[in-house]
């Protein structure tokens, strides 16, 4: 049984701030000049297209995502033109749900109103931060409070609720960023997206990062910051369900700079795994055979390039007398030692 997600692209629509950091057309491979307003139309034909696809895996739920833009800012009757266009498929029962991105402050009782009443039940915040010396640097044209009075309005109203968030934006520290993710720990959002800042081409970044004014994490720091998020959100019982951009040669062709990988999310499970394992090998046990036990779905990112978290327990000296396992039984980024 899986999720089947129906992707409707509507590129920066709905938006008239342009963030330091984004070229929302590079981003989601889509540009409003190029491919023209989404029509309720296509949003039949494309929802269509997805259903008549044969699926390998037997599916319980359909999902129909609006991407890009910032859905709630779009004019009230284009809102309900592409909304009422999912309507039918919701009645027979052939989508199960939709799920919108909007900003903070595209937010009030009146448009959760018109969201109920339109069958939407999930909504994507894009926060980014809850410092405001690093949201005025992003010209993110929002405040902290107005982000979260979105989250406990939505949540109150019975939303699924998820939380966009950054990291490496300009006048942000390893301790603002971390404030941030435990402050929308604690405002409890369904789930949450991190997003390493990249230097896109045509972005405000790229003047900054030109001209010297800013300087992008490096891929080794932003693993690490995102690791640390994580780690916060899983005590929290929040689910991270991504980290990193989606990668498209589109995307690659305009990254001038940054911690850009196209399996950053790989990156940041593999250095959380070894982590836990240090730490519990680390735990002294003389005169006896140890096994390490991991999830057979994440021996791969375990393992890593070359196998490279196992030659550094080794050269660590952890794995004298320890047998390596991979359980298919054994819960996804979990690490045992027995």
């Amino acid at each position: 049984m899986s999720l089947l997600v129906i992707p409707i692209f509507i590129a920066h629509q709905g938006c008239p701030h342009l963030c330091i950091f984004c070229d929302q057309h590079t981003i989601t491979g889509h540009s409003v000049l190029e491919d023209g307003p989404v029509s309720p139309a296509t949003v039949k034909e494309t929802i269509d297209q997805w259903l008549e696809h044969p699926r390998k895996k037997q599916r319980n739920d359909v999902q129909v995502a609006f991407y890009g833009g910032s859905f709630t800012g779009l004019p009230m009757e284009r809102q309900k033109d592409l909304l009422d266009a999912v309507k039918s498929y919701i009645d027979n029962g052939q989508v199960n749900s939709i799920r919108i991105s909007t900003r903070p402050d595209y937010i009030d009782e009146n448009i959760v109103a018109f969201l109920q009443e339109h069958s939407v039940s999930i909504v994507e915040l894009g926060i980014q931060s809850l410092d405001l010396s690093v949201l005025e640097a992003s010209a993110r044209g929002h405040s902290v409070e107005q982000s979260e009075s979105a989250i406990h309005l939505l949540k109150a109203k019975g939303f699924t609720v998820g939380a966009q968030l950054m990291c490496g934006l300009p006048q942000d520290s390893t301790s603002k960023l971390l404030a941030t993710t435990k402050r929308v720990a604690v405002l409890a959002p369904d789930f949450v997206r991190i997003y390493p800042a990249l230097v896109i081409k045509g972005s405000g970044l790229e003047k900054l990062y030109r001209d010297g004014s800013y300087a992008p994490l490096s891929l080794l720091k932003a693993v690490a910051l995102t690791c640390r998020m994580k780690n916060i959100f899983a005590e929290h019982h929040i689910k991270v369900v991504r980290m990193g951009l989606q990668p498209s040669q589109e995307l690659e062709k305009k990254v001038v700079a940054g911690p850009y990988h196209p399996a950053f999310g790989e990156l940041v499970i593999a250095r959380a795994l070894f982590k836990q394992a240090r730490k519990l090998l680390g735990v002294t046990v003389h005169n006896r055979q140890r096994r390490l036990s991991l999830a057979a779905a994440d021996e791969s990112a375990f393992r890593g390039p070359g196998n490279v978290s196992m030659k550094r327990l080794a050269g660590l000296g952890l794995l004298d007398g320890v047998e390596l396992v991979f359980d298919k039984d054994q819960a996804r980024n979990s690490v045992m030692v027995y």
